[in-house]
């Protein structure tokens, strides 16, 4: 009964989330809580000491920073406001709850926790570069961009990281016990979807007064980025026996952080991009972790 429960827990999450957006888009503060808290239980039984970069964590950065700047020139002739948020959402890092998911769907924890750590250490090098000549901003220091997009990373990706090693470290038997409700953060997870979910269809609703062609555009990019990220991940991963840890790598945004950099340094309507890839990317982890809890549930 329970499996049967758990498997059909994120549909009704993302149902839930499109009939009462209205109601779930005023809970956004209650997010990074939820992020802070799964990526704790999860970390929790990691082995640190198995926290080392790969070449595939290399290959997904390379593609990261070269397809961002690439894809950026090829839409610019085209429109900039659309290139402006393909940019963000292509250097956006790994979402910090990318190891909670890739490690329901039975990746390698220890791959996912470095991907995101190198991946948002790389964006906040990297990202001002890029913000100083296709932002509006472009006057903005250079340590001072820096610092803005790690203070928005810091809190919920070292915090968790430093406080699991620091459990592990001088209260093992209390790591051990935490280590056992690590499947509490599916279903942390779960309540979380149902606030993106509504928060991003009420934030597309509120678009009425955007041009129907240029929201149509912005669909049909954010729909085209996220097939090809994932795609692209899940490919250099499987040449490393990491299929699902490169997909989740590659496809699994910062959202949250690639529409605050959109409203911080592009025009601000580029952050719809983003907002939009919150809703497709969401979609495809629940199918993957539905498919995944549906053959388990056969055997």
């Amino acid at each position: 009964m329970i499996k049967r429960l758990k498997e059909f827990t994120l549909p009704l999450a993302i149902l839930m989330g499109f009939l009462f957006h209205g109601f779930f888009s005023t809970l956004g503060n209650i997010i990074p809580w939820l992020i802070f808290v799964m990526l704790y239980l999860t970390l929790c039984s990691v082995d640190m000491r198995k926290i080392r970069p790969s070449k595939l964590h290399l290959w997904i950065l390379a593609f990261q920073v070269l397809a961002s700047i690439s894809v950026y020139f090829l839409i610019l002739p085209f429109n900039k406001i659309l290139a402006q948020g393909a940019l963000v959402l292509l250097i956006a890092p790994t979402a910090t709850s990318a190891p909670v998911i890739a490690n329901m769907l039975g990746a390698n924890i220890n791959t996912m926790v470095t991907s995101t750590l190198l991946s948002n250490l790389a964006v906040a090098a990297v990202s001002p570069l890029y913000f100083s000549w296709a932002g509006i901003h472009g006057d903005l220091p250079f340590w001072e961009s820096s610092w803005m997009v790690l203070s928005k990373v810091a809190p919920l990706l070292i915090v968790p990281l430093v406080l699991a090693y620091i459990t592990q470290r001088y209260t093992p038997t209390l790591s051990e016990k935490i280590s056992k409700y690590k499947n509490a953060s599916y279903y942390l997870w779960a309540i979380s979807l149902t606030v993106v979910i509504g928060r991003t269809i009420d934030s597309i609703f509120q678009l009425n007064h955007t041009e129907l062609g240029i929201l149509l555009a912005m669909t049909i990019l954010s729909i085209v980025l996220c097939i090809v990220q994932f795609g692209v991940g899940r490919f250099t991963g499987k040449l490393y026996g990491e299929t699902i840890a490169g997909g989740q790598s590659a496809g699994q945004k910062n959202t949250v952080l690639a529409i605050w950099m959109a409203q911080t340094y592009m025009t601000p309507i580029s952050s719809v991009i983003p907002a939009m890839y919150v809703l497709w990317q969401n979609l495809f982890n629940s199918y993957q972790i539905w498919n995944k809890n549906r053959r388990e549930h056969r055997r």
